[in-house]
């Protein structure tokens, strides 16, 4: 190579190193540390960048709270025998005469079966006449019947039977074994009893949610909560309707991680340190433990708290910086609280990027030296 090609080869050299390390031309998953610092409120960015510890962890300890209202929970059992509008029942009547009103020659008792209670409450009854069985036990509705067939056949015996009891039933919905329409009756008057006829929950119990629909009014419970608090195996009522899901709640993870993807909640409650685990921990070649970044858009009452500020009004958009390397880092990441819509990103650590720097330099370089060595034979 001659003289003037060195000349050459150096001054191209110094161009691309410039370029390459001004970070145009180098390829990565997302910005630097120094790049998330300046988009601070401190330099007129527009998010609030804080470092995590134990007063920003309890600020921002928020998870889902899910229990039924008072008027789910202080509405009594249905009474299994109360019967209601559209139930069926079954009625036998028996007469001390030979030709009695309902029994025909030779027979003692008259059957009248699957009697449908109507839309008001009522059912019909030969020579009894329209007779008001809704809210009424059998047995009291036995006693109406007696007495208005008493007076037109001497001492007549009445039975009434509660069918299969149609009016009172609830609907059972979404990740069930069974779903379908199922009457409220003894053994399932209560909520966990119903799951349970219906074959149990299909989805991951860890992040099931109940929600029951009564009317135009709603409210949701996580189903392991059933069993820890006895007051949320809430009494159904007819026409209730159940729906079992799986908790929506997600979170996308970006950098370098083990992988980059929106990822599901497994559980009720998820730490920083169990997110990062759950996509397979930091890229150990390529990930900073300095720079593990969660951004999020804070509630204002949330973000007052966080920054001690009276000033601020709406939603801010805030960056949390973890630090895996401090004595307590990993202790801050084990009790920081993922949300829902919350996106983890871990940054690049800075030997990662100087060698693609070097890698970017050496291999542009290549080419002109061969070049030259051509040029020089």
């Amino acid at each position: 190579m001659t003289k003037r090609q060195s000349r050459w080869a150096k001054a191209l050299a110094l161009c691309l190193l410039a370029s390459v390390a001004s970070g145009c031309a180098l390829p990565r998953s997302g910005p630097s540390k120094s790049e998330i610092y300046s988009g601070s409120v401190l330099e007129d960015g527009d998010a609030f960048v804080v470092s995590v510890n134990d007063r920003v962890t309890r600020a921002t300890s928020v998870t889902p709270v899910l229990g039924f209202s008072s008027e789910f929970l202080n509405a009594g059992e249905v009474g299994s025998d109360t019967i209601r509008p559209g139930d069926t029942l079954g009625l036998t009547v028996w007469e001390n005469v030979d030709d009695g009103l309902l029994s025909s020659a030779g027979q003692a008792a008259t059957a009248l079966e699957e009697v449908q209670v109507d839309g008001s409450g009522f059912i019909f009854v030969p020579y009894a006449g329209r007779i008001r069985a809704a809210g009424n036990t059998p047995e009291r509705l036995r006693q109406i019947i007696t007495e208005k067939l008493d007076a037109q056949t001497p001492d007549p015996q009445v039975i009434v039977t509660r069918l299969a009891g149609d009016g009172a039933t609830v609907s059972v919905m979404g990740g069930i074994a069974s779903q379908g329409v199922y009457p409220i009756e003894r053994p399932t008057r209560r909520l966990s009893a119903m799951l349970a006829e219906a074959g149990g929950v299909t989805v991951t119990p860890e992040i099931a949610q109940i929600t029951v629909m009564r009317g135009s009014h709603q409210s949701k419970v996580w189903f392991q909560d059933l069993f820890a608090d006895p007051r949320l195996d809430i009494a159904l009522r007819g026409g209730d309707r159940i729906l079992v899901e799986e908790d929506t709640r997600s979170f996308s993870v970006l950098g370098a991680t083990g992988s980059q993807n929106r990822i599901r909640f497994e559980t009720q409650t998820l730490s920083a340190i169990e997110a990062i685990a759950q996509v397979g921990g930091l890229n150990s070649n390529l990930a900073d433990p300095t720079g593990v970044f969660v951004f999020r858009n804070e509630p204002e009452s949330i973000a007052r708290a966080v920054l001690g500020r009276n000033d601020l009004v709406g939603d801010q958009r805030m960056v949390y910086v973890l630090d895996l390397t401090e004595p307590n880092g990993m202790f801050e990441a084990r009790d920081f609280a993922i949300r829902d819509d919350d996106t983890l990103y871990v940054t690049q650590a800075p030997f990662v990027r100087w060698q693609k720097t070097l890698s970017a330099v050496t291999g542009s370089l290549t080419p002109f030296a061969n070049y030259s060595q051509l040029a020089g034979n």
